[in-house]
């Protein structure tokens, strides 16, 4: 069974960050991949959110060591990504993007290959590898050499290699790339199983809002390659203190509606076929009970009545100055 019993290892990653940077930049030249990124990732299944181009595999492969900052730091799992990147390697798991697997060796012999590579003995990798395939649904087929797997099935044999060693963080980057809808389905379910059932932390990098907030406890958003937001799923989509109204009848009865109101001192604002008032923190029923009267004195029907919610897509068309533990540095990110 995939798990970690490191009960030392456990407690460790619940009293501190498991990725944290600091100013963390990168350039290629002229370009800014990274800019004075600062965040803090706690344990969980968080999103990496952002256009492409936003910087999410670059700050990855920074992460992993496999790119040097140009300035600033990081860590993760408590270790410094420039001192201790080989440490680092060694405890986290990565699941690449681009395609990358030989077309003719099995999912056995790649797996088992990069198992003992980690530095698991020859029997241990065996088992390891044996253990991650079923989990990933390729027992059946995993003697099969990877050319004649389909796209699916080539995305779980990369999840089970970021498996194999037991890491106690995943590094996920675009793991339903080329998926069709049910594919991708799927490979999210497999994603939440394997980070809520083995406690692990994992990261997943999309610039698919929609499948980050089906299975991500935090979100992370970042801009060409700025810190937008960082936050609890359950923020973004947190109730507001907005009351939508919406009756039969188009524009002449939504404004009728509106005039009444306003006559009775209570500002409605039109939006689309709706109006948008504000609850009172003290007496959200009375202002129901206004407009449930209102409403009925016209001789109108009631469509829709209901207090609205923030979207996960609204942090991407309109400006945030300050959203959770960590303040706004970028620009709005064209998703």
């Amino acid at each position: 069974m995939i798990t970690d019993q490191r009960g030392a290892a456990a407690r460790y990653r619940q009293a501190v960050p498991v990725i944290e940077t600091v100013g963390l930049t990168k350039r290629y030249g002229p370009i800014t991949a990274l800019d004075s990124l600062t965040v803090a990732i706690e344990p969980g299944i968080v999103g990496l959110v952002g256009a492409n181009g936003a910087g999410k595999s670059t700050l990855i492969k920074v992460l992993l060591g496999l790119l040097d900052p140009s300035a600033g730091g990081a860590t993760v799992l408590g270790h410094d990504i420039v001192t201790a990147g080989e440490q680092v390697r060694s405890m986290v798991g990565y699941m690449p993007e681009h395609d990358c697997l030989p077309p003719d060796v099995s999912a056995t012999e790649l797996v088992g290959h990069l198992g003992r590579v980690a530095g698991l003995p020859r029997a241990a990798a065996r088992e390891r590898t044996a253990e991650v395939l079923r989990h990933v649904g390729l027992y059946e087929e995993r003697y099969r050499p990877i050319g004649g797997y389909s796209t699916g099935m080539k995305q779980r044999v990369k999840l089970a290699q970021a498996l194999v060693h037991d890491p106690q963080l995943l590094l996920l980057d675009e793991p339903t790339n080329g998926l069709d809808p049910a594919g991708r389905d799927e490979m999210l379910a497999l994603v939440q199983r394997t980070g809520t059932e083995f406690g692990m932390a994992v990261v997943v990098a999309s610039h698919l809002l929609g499948e980050l907030e089906r299975i991500c406890e935090h979100l992370v958003v970042v801009d060409a390659g700025k810190l937008r937001a960082s936050d609890s799923i359950a923020s973004y989509t947190r109730t507001q203190q907005l009351l939508a109204v919406e009756v039969d009848g188009g524009a002449p009865a939504r404004d009728a509606l509106a005039a009444r109101l306003t006559e009775s001192n209570i500002h409605a604002d039109v939006d689309g076929r709706a109006l948008v008032l504000a609850l009172p923190p003290d007496d959200e029923a009375a202002m129901y009970d206004a407009v449930r009267d209102t409403v009925a004195d016209l001789g109108l029907a009631l469509l829709r009545l209901e207090q609205r919610r923030h979207r996960l897509s609204d942090m991407f068309s309109e400006p945030r100055a300050d959203h959770g533990r960590q303040s706004e540095q970028g620009q709005a990110a064209g998703v």
